[in-house]
């Protein structure tokens, strides 16, 4: 069995209306975090700028949360703005939820084939591995894997997730041998 590798080369835009110029595109930039207290409570926002006219705006994270109800390691990374955590709450999809926006992939991963096969080994069987929930039609991701038109994949690749939806966690498919 192949191993084939979906990975994140940078955050996703976000799908995300700007209350200035009305783009639907914004931007994480490098990924940082504003944490504001008010007494005992705190408040932590992930910042973002419009891609069109810079406009930084506020995604609420935690709102009027008690200190003492976050973890220790998680609200030191809200202060030091940790990429791995930006990243973890960028992909929450609660949160994507609470704040109605949504993650647009394009250009933001990339698939990762081992070296190819002897032609003379079929089937073969391969396993798909995403790292991280990046929505991608199987068909289009086998496509540009083996190098085949979308075509000649719903022909010679048998798989059991429907090709042509979106998914976004693994899956393993075989590939026939060309009639």
């Amino acid at each position: 069995m192949l191993p084939w590798v979906v990975h994140r080369t940078r955050l996703p835009l976000l799908s995300l209306r700007c209350v200035d110029c009305l783009s639907e595109s914004a931007a994480t930039g490098e990924g940082r975090f504003r944490v504001n207290a008010n007494g005992k409570l705190l408040d932590v926002w992930l910042l973002v700028r419009c891609a069109s006219c810079d406009r930084t705006s506020k995604i609420p994270v935690h709102e009027r949360v008690p200190v003492r109800s976050l973890d220790p390691a998680e609200l030191h990374g809200y202060r030091v703005n940790d990429p791995e955590l930006v990243a973890a709450r960028l992909l929450d999809p609660l949160l994507a939820r609470r704040n109605r926006f949504t993650l647009d992939w394009t250009g933001a991963w990339r698939l990762h084939v081992p070296s190819p096969w002897v032609d003379g080994a079929w089937p073969v069987r391969v396993e798909v591995v995403f790292e991280d929930p990046v929505p991608v039609r199987p068909d289009r991701l086998i496509a540009q894997g083996l190098g085949l038109s979308r075509n000649e994949v719903l022909r010679r690749v048998k798989c059991d997730v429907p090709l042509r939806r979106p998914r976004t966690a693994g899956f393993t498919f075989t590939v026939m041998a060309r009639d």
